[in-house]
């Protein structure tokens, strides 16, 4: 290949590795930054705890929880419907402060994100199905503002995962093409949907093999790969 040729080729390589290089992290809260906020195993404490008929409450649940993610329902209203329409020995306050307790961080995937958005100045999205009053709990809590860029809950956008809107409403606030967004999800038809429209993601298990998946992508991890749950 004579010099100019390969000049060119080397440029149009260049260029397409610019084009296709992460610049954006989406990733879901519930299963990789914190636990899961309210869900079946919560719930079943919840019951134990305040003596609740179980099968009752979570029938209730499921006929009132996608409502309340998606931000159409307050949580006064969803604790009407699935706790208090009746009376109960404890308060509401007792009971929402047991809700809220459940959450808790993985502070290796929190520090993993700060880390990797500060060397290589990525765009941090939340993408996540959450009801407003814990979804703002969770963020103040773990101060998850202060490196996510843009919160798409649910709660705030009306629309919930696994609808592709709720994606590409992401793509749209971030004006990233989906080519350089990376998406971080526990669920794996979620995975699935963020994938259909060309985002690379990521199953996540645990923080090892999360940071062995998106050194693969680009974005390597200066601590290496340390052998840790989440």
């Amino acid at each position: 290949m004579n010099p100019v040729a390969a000049m060119i080729r080397l440029t149009e390589e260049k260029t397409m590795k610019k084009a296709t290089a992460i610049t954006c992290v989406f990733l879901d809260i519930g299963g990789v930054l914190l636990t899961n906020g309210w869900d079946h195993y919560a719930r079943k404490r919840a019951a134990t705890n305040f003596k609740l008929e179980w099968a009752e409450m979570e029938d209730r649940h499921h006929l009132t929880f996608d409502t309340y993610e998606e931000g159409k329902l307050t949580l006064e209203e969803y604790l009407d419907r699935v706790v208090f329409y009746r009376k109960r020995p404890f308060t509401r306050a007792q009971f929402r402060r047991f809700m809220f307790a459940q959450s808790k961080p993985y502070p290796r995937m929190i520090e993993l994100i700060r880390k990797l958005k500060a060397k290589y100045g990525l765009k941090i999205v939340v993408v996540s199905n959450e009801g407003r009053e814990l979804n703002s709990h969770r963020i103040r809590k773990f101060k998850l503002d202060g490196f996510a860029d843009s919160f798409i809950s649910s709660c705030f956008v009306h629309i919930r995962k696994p609808d592709v809107d709720i994606f590409r409403l992401a793509l749209d606030i971030a004006q990233a093409p989906a080519r350089q967004a990376v998406y971080i999800e526990n669920t794996p038809m979620f995975v699935q949907v963020a994938e259909s429209l060309g985002i690379r993601s990521i199953l996540h298990t645990d923080y090892r093999s999360t940071c062995a998946k998106l050194a693969s992508f680009g974005l390597q991890n200066d601590e290496g790969v340390i052998n840790e749950t989440r």
